[in-house]
């Protein structure tokens, strides 16, 4: 299970901008340990969230935990989306930029190479909990 995880960390929201579309808003955020960074739209409609919220994110490359059917990582998050990691580009110092769509639901992460090295161009899922 740990290979199939690419990513995971807690944020904390720092703004909800829901002004652009119904039901969507673009939320802000930050990690526990202040070195990077999350702007994600999601749908509002099924998953609210609010300013100082904590979330827990992760991204996986699968969400079986065993190769059965049975129980997948999907029934322990509330909110699961399936997307592509589409472009990479380089930050500041030893930071880097990963952009992910879900379905036209954009992700963006900055934050050092060494927490994000396991994202790649590729298929991944987005789990969300509080």
């Amino acid at each position: 299970m740990a290979d199939a995880q690419l990513y995971e960390d807690t944020f904390t929201i720092s703004t909800v901008n829901d002004a652009k579309y119904d039901r969507v808003s673009r939320i802000s955020a930050l990690s526990a340990d202040s070195s990077t960074s999350l702007t994600l739209d999601i749908n509002t409609e099924l998953y609210p969230l609010s300013a100082h919220d904590p979330i827990q994110v992760l991204l996986a490359s699968t969400l079986s935990l065993d190769g059965s059917q049975d129980v997948t990582l999907a029934d322990m998050w509330d909110y699961v989306c399936y997307g592509k990691v589409y472009r990479f580009e380089e930050g500041k110092g030893d930071d880097i930029k990963v952009y992910i769509s879900f379905g036209g639901l954009l992700m963006f992460i900055e934050g050092p190479y060494r927490k994000l090295t396991g994202l790649r161009v590729d298929w991944v899922y987005l789990l969300l909990k509080r």
